[in-house]
Order: C-alpha cells, then structure tokens, then sequence
C-alpha cells in the first residue's frame, strides 16, 4: 500500500485526498492548509482624485456647477474669479450712488411734509384693497382635476348626503381621469348602497371632462358616445363589444361579424379615434426639462463657429491669502501641511475643469469634421460615425469619448442634439458611399408618408426599393426601425 501523501503537490486524485485524512486527520490538514496556502489577487482601484476628474468629465453642465459649488463650501483655498471693476467704474458708481441717495432723502421730506399736512389719508382705501385683491385674484395658478370637479359639484343639482358620495368618488379618481375604486368597495368601506354610488357617479361621469370617473377604456369611450347621443350607433357597438379589434385595425373581421363593411367600420374607427382615452390628462401638470447645451455650432457671416458654454461654470483660483499663509515659517507644521494638501486638491479640481472643456472642445471640433454635411443640410445628411474613430484623431481612449458626451447636447441650425446622436452606425451603399442608420430610418419614414393608404407597403416591399436605392438591408432590420418610429405594421395602416 502506497504511504498517504504529504504534499499539496501530491494531492491529484479524490483518493490521495482521502488518504491523506485518513493519516492526519482533518484538524491536522486544516490547520496545514491555513499555513501552507497563499492567496494572490490583484485588484484595481481608483484614486480619489481621478475618480472625481473622471466625475467631472462625465457629469452635464448643471451637475457640475453643483459639484463645483459644493467644492468651494469645503475646501477654503479656492474661490471663484471675479473680474475686479476699474478705477473708472468704482468712481462712477459712487457718483451715481450719491446722486441717487440725494434725490430720495428731497422725495422721503417731501413725503413727510405731505403726510402731516394731510387730514384725508388713511392707511389704505377701499378702492386701493379691491384693485390689490384683483390683482392676487388674477395670478393664475394651475387647477387639479380634483378641484376641477369639485367645482362642478358645488353648482350641481345634488343633494347634500349625494355631493359627500360625490366628494368620495372624486377623492379616488386618479389623475388621468379613471376611477381606482369600485362602488362595491366603496359600499363595503362606508356602508352606503351600491346603488346610491351607482347613481352619483353617473353624475360625475358627465362632469367636464367628459367620461372621467370611469373605470377603464371601454366604459370612458361608451360615456363619451352617450354624451354625444350615440349610445344607438355603430361605434357604441364597435367600442362594446369589438374593442380589441378595434385596436388591431382588423376592420373587416368587424365588418363581418356586425354585417357592416369595411369602409363603413373605418368611418366609425375615424371618429372614436377623436375621444379622450384619459379625460383627466389635461390637467396633469407636465414637467418641462429645460436642456443647457455644451456646445454651440452656429454660422456666422458665412463662417462655421464651435463653442463652448463656459459662462455656467465658475472660473476658480487659489486664493493668495492661504498662498502667504503657507510662505510664512512661524505656522505650525500641521497647519502648513494642511493648507498644502488642499491647495494640490484645488489645483487638481482646476486642472480636471480644464481638461474636460478641452476634451469636450476636441470632441465637438471632430463631430463637426465628420458630419459637416448634417450642419449644412439636416439630419438626413447625417454620416456613419463611432467612437473609436473619434478617439483616435482627439488621442483619448473611446471609453474617453463616451463619458465626455454623456449627458451633453449640441446646438445646430438644425435643433438641440444630445451629442451621442451624432455617433450611429450605418451602411454601405451599392456606390461605395456609406449611409448612417438615422437616414436609413428617414428613408423609410418618407416611404410610409407618401404610400398609397389603400395600399400600404409591406416591409418586403419597403426592402426591394431600398435594395433599388443601392441601400442593402435586412427585413428584420426594416420591421425593427418601423417600430422605432412609430409606424404601424402594413395591415394596420390600410384603409378602407
């Protein structure tokens, strides 16, 4: 019988490693393996300070101001640059000041003097607090739909018990129009009727906007048709029962199953498609997101111009004051020490703004380059453009590239872009010439736009013209830029 191994290096079967318990037994092997096994991992991390230039590469123009403030609140060195007035206009301001304070002490005695010399004034006249609260009165201010229906209830024929239903039911209508509670449920919780529910939210329900309070698609379109004395029509019966059809453009299966035509149930499609599916969408409150561009391209007199939007970022500087500080030998070595490593953290944050405004300008120059054509004629013109081809004439690493344009936007002729719109990847025409994705997609939009509706383009057939067009694509690659921009499939696009 072979003697149990001893060494690691031995160990190459199960059987060895059983053998080797057996000898040593498991204490003895653990306790080997916790001397004799070394672990080598190499990891990599990111120092503070090129982990916040990295930061202040990628954050968009509005974050950075933020960040530079909150580095301004903690470190004390830096501060931001101030253009000093001149000498100039330090004396013209005084000037003027004086002459300003002079002219409203004469106005304040003038003042005074017909303040005691009149019996007749009183703090406020009645005609002057109207004309205030008319004022106040006429501040706009957006409305809610709640508040919009409650107003409505105040003016309606409901009694007192019904306008409290009323206000339950307006209570649990969200804010594009729909009823989130049943009038089961509501029984349940108050213990009122159904029926008495039933009753007041019919009420509501003709409540401008008309169908609000309903409790989905269907019932808000019906409501709608009732109002506009419909309930007997076709589209009543399309929208009761044909729904989902409906939403497929599966005109003649409808046709069929009503005894209709499909030109008949495409003049009903027409008109339902004139109702308010959300009925309270009107009076939710959008938010607008305002976009600070980076960079501006704009001709002027003929010649094209790149820049930068510099004046939302503060211009910083090391103040002078820590500088004789640090020059002066009686401070403590602490203090000195202390001073100096926030002067170095506030040279790096200058450098870091710097380098990225130069990244950004580099970046911006090599976009106009290669899509010069866009800035002259339009989207359309748009070529094929990565980052690594940019990467290499500016001499940054792609990933580089990547983090200067994320969250950036351009300004052009032609609208506000977010600077990664002008890298796309594209074809390769019958010509030679190459084509980006985003003409691709024009290309196919302008297909569908001038179609005959009777008989729309199929994606095959949406191929074959650009396989004509010297453009080589895909069926599956059509179908997928089609949904991209919000075209129907061909057999939803009919019409009858």
């Amino acid at each position: 019988m072979q003697s149990p191994c001893t060494n690691r290096e031995e160990i190459k079967t199960w059987r060895d490693f059983c053998l080797l318990i057996r000898a040593k037994g498991l204490p003895s092997l653990i306790m080997a393996g916790m001397q004799q096994v070394q672990t080598l991992s190499l990891q990599q991390t990111l120092a503070p300070q090129l982990q916040q230039s990295l930061q202040i590469l990628q954050v968009p123009l509005m974050e950075l101001r933020n960040l530079i403030q909150a580095e301004l609140a903690v470190n004390p060195v830096i501060e931001e640059e101030r253009t000093e007035p001149s000498l100039e206009d330090k004396q013209r301001e005084r000037d003027e000041f004086k002459e300003e304070f002079e002219h409203l002490a004469k106005l304040d005695e003038e003042w005074r003097d017909y303040m005691s010399q009149s019996s007749a004034y009183s703090a406020r006249s009645q005609e002057d607090e109207e004309r205030r609260q008319f004022f106040f009165d006429s501040i706009v201010t957006s409305e809610t739909l709640q508040q919009h229906l409650l107003e409505q209830l105040q003016t309606s024929e409901l009694s007192s018990s019904q306008r409290k239903i009323a206000e339950l039911i307006i209570g649990n209508i969200d804010d594009i129009g729909f009823l989130q509670v049943s009038p089961e449920e509501m029984s349940q919780n108050t213990g009122l009727a159904v029926a008495e529910i039933q009753e007041v939210l019919e009420v509501i329900q003709m409540f401008h906007p008309v169908g609000v309070g309903t409790r989905d698609l269907r019932e808000c379109l019906l409501v709608q048709l009732r109002r506009v004395g419909k309930a007997d029509s076709l589209e009543y019966r399309i929208v009761s029962h044909h729904l989902e059809d409906l939403a497929k453009h599966r005109y003649p299966e409808i046709a069929r199953r009503l005894g209709s035509t499909p030109e008949q149930i495409q003049k009903c499609a027409d008109f339902i498609a004139t109702l308010d599916p959300k009925p309270g969408q009107l009076f939710t409150a959008e938010m607008t997101n305002y976009v600070l561009p980076d960079v501006t391209v704009e001709k002027i007199t003929g010649e094209w111009q790149i820049s930068l939007n510099g004046d939302q970022i503060p211009h910083l500087r090391i103040s002078n004051t820590y500088k004789d500080l640090m020059a002066k030998d009686e401070n403590p070595a602490e203090v000195r020490d202390y001073i100096r490593e926030k002067i170095r953290s506030g040279k790096f944050l200058i450098k870091s703004i710097h380098q990225r405004q130069q990244t950004i300008s580099n970046i911006a120059h090599e976009i106009f380059e290669r899509q010069r054509e866009f800035f002259e004629k339009g989207p359309t013109a748009l070529r094929p453009l990565t980052m690594v081809q940019v990467a290499e004439v500016v001499g940054v690493h792609e990933t580089t590239v990547s983090r200067a344009i994320s969250g950036k936007y351009m300004a052009t002729p032609w609208g506000v872009f977010e600077m990664k719109y002008f890298f796309t990847p594209g074809y390769q025409t019958a010509d030679g010439e190459t084509m980006s994705n985003t003409s691709v997609k024009n290309a196919i939009t302008e297909l569908v736009k001038d179609e005959d509706s009777r008989h729309p383009l199929s994606d095959k057939e949406i191929v074959d013209i650009l396989t004509e067009r010297g453009i080589p694509i895909a069926r599956r690659t059509v179908a997928k830029y089609r949904a991209e921009a919000g075209i129907l499939p061909s057999n939803m696009r009919k019409s009858y």
